[in-house]
């Protein structure tokens, strides 16, 4: 792919697709089928950048697993609780699910372990994650003291106790925590210390870890959380496909004013982001809900005001709609989006002003305008979430070219072809 791609105008845009697996759930069971007694099998398998981190670092620490990415397919075998390797450097990229998961889960092996990323990993917060380690007696630190990455862990294995983690960053600290607290040598507690943001991708950890045996008891109205030791069992599992990917030809629907039924998924799904949906809906589409499947119809669009804490990975690709509403769109709760690939608020909102959106910015979110809108070359900040959303603008509005669409590989390598694809039906 070329350094830019220019994004092409469409008429109602009538399709049906399936996108690849969920980044979420694969990098979840990864982990559980990582540590369980047996052999898994996970079909669904998304083939990502962040998926292949997470697997090349489980293979850095001594996890066997027998890959098959053009069927979406892969097999692990499962260590027992163990982590082989007594010593290893993981590089991570700018996966994190990868270095949280993986931090929380070396606290369980016997050695030294260090994790690093690219630049834009150093900048990303992980200290609320140490500081619960710490608290379960693990030597557990910020290699430049700045609780951010490059993370240290020296440890002879996990006693477990209580912790209180915070909740206000990122679910994924909490999340990293629960998939390791089962392989401690005594039970684990787990408190949420203030606003747990993004819950469903919690419920999500829990229910995968179910389908790999174990089971978390929780106490939601404290956001506590109880695991006794024991071991995850090998399983067969089936990834859904990922709703995140999902809701950008939702949004294609509803900028074109077309139909697109999106396979694997309904309301049911594990992943939160199918909730989307029910912004779309708030904005004027029409939804159609099918065994196996979720259709968006779309009509004439309103502008909302919509708390986006629990779906927070689709921020960017609501912004995009709300260019097309009538009146204005106002996102709030995810302050947290701040700290994730880019700053998907403060950077956000200065390229929906570079197509002509009035674009009012707050600590937890903001207030789009539509105006008349024109062309631009639009940065993307190497965050596949800022390529594939700002793309959806093009479908509507002449001239939008978005630069660095190579940084898609990160979750949907695919993404630009399979947009083209359905455009040409």
């Amino acid at each position: 792919m070329s350094d830019s791609i220019r994004i092409p105008t469409s008429g109602p845009i009538h399709a049906t697709v399936q996108p690849p697996g969920s980044k979420s759930i694969t990098n979840r069971a990864l982990v559980c089928a990582a540590m369980a007694v047996g052999t898994s099998t996970l079909r669904g398998v998304l083939d990502s950048e962040d998926t292949r981190v997470m697997v090349e670092c489980l293979q850095n620490l001594g996890i066997v697993t027998e890959l098959d990415w053009a069927s979406s397919q892969m097999q692990v075998v499962g260590t027992a609780g163990k982590i082989p390797s007594r010593n290893a450097d993981l590089f991570v990229a700018n996966s994190g699910t990868t270095i949280r998961f993986l931090t929380a889960l070396l606290a369980a092996g016997n050695g030294s372990y260090r994790l690093d990323g690219i630049p834009r990993m150093r900048e990303r917060p992980i200290g609320d994650l140490i500081d619960a380690l710490q608290q379960l007696g693990v030597d557990a630190k910020s290699e430049f003291d700045n609780d951010c990455p490059p993370v240290l862990i020296d440890t002879n294995g996990l006693e477990g106790g209580t912790a209180s983690v915070k909740g206000s960053i990122s679910s994924q600290y909490l999340s990293g925590l629960l998939m390791m607290s089962p392989l401690g040598k005594k039970r684990t507690r787990l408190k949420v210390d203030g606003e747990l943001v993004s819950k469903p991708y919690v419920d999500m950890t829990i229910d995968v870890m179910s389908s790999f045996g174990v089971e978390v008891r929780r106490n939601d109205e404290l956001y506590s959380f109880d695991t006794r030791p024991t071991t995850y069992q090998a399983a067969n599992y089936w990834i859904e496909p990922d709703a995140s990917a999902a809701s950008y030809f939702w949004a294609a629907a509803a900028i074109t004013g077309g139909k697109v039924k999106v396979t694997g998924l309904t309301r049911k799904a594990l992943q939160g982001d199918v909730g989307f949906c029910e912004c779309l809906v708030k904005m004027g589409c029409a939804l159609i809900e099918e065994p196996n499947s979720i259709t968006l119809l779309g009509q004439p669009l309103r502008g909302v005001d919509v708390n986006m804490n629990a779906i927070s990975d689709t921020v960017q690709t609501l912004a995009a709609v709300a260019l097309f509403a009538e009146g204005p769109t106002t996102i709030r709760g995810v302050a947290h989006n701040r700290h994730k690939e880019t700053d998907r608020i403060g950077d956000l909102a200065h390229e929906l002003r570079r197509v002509g959106a009035t674009v009012e910015e707050f600590d937890d979110g903001m207030t789009i305008i539509p105006g008349p809108l024109n062309g631009a070359e639009l940065e993307t900040y190497n965050d596949h979430r800022m390529a594939m959303s700002l793309a959806l603008i093009g479908l509507g509005q002449p001239g939008i070219v978005i630069k660095n669409p190579d940084c898609t590989v990160k979750t949907y390598p695919n993404y630009f072809d399979e947009l083209k694809a359905i455009l040409a039906e």
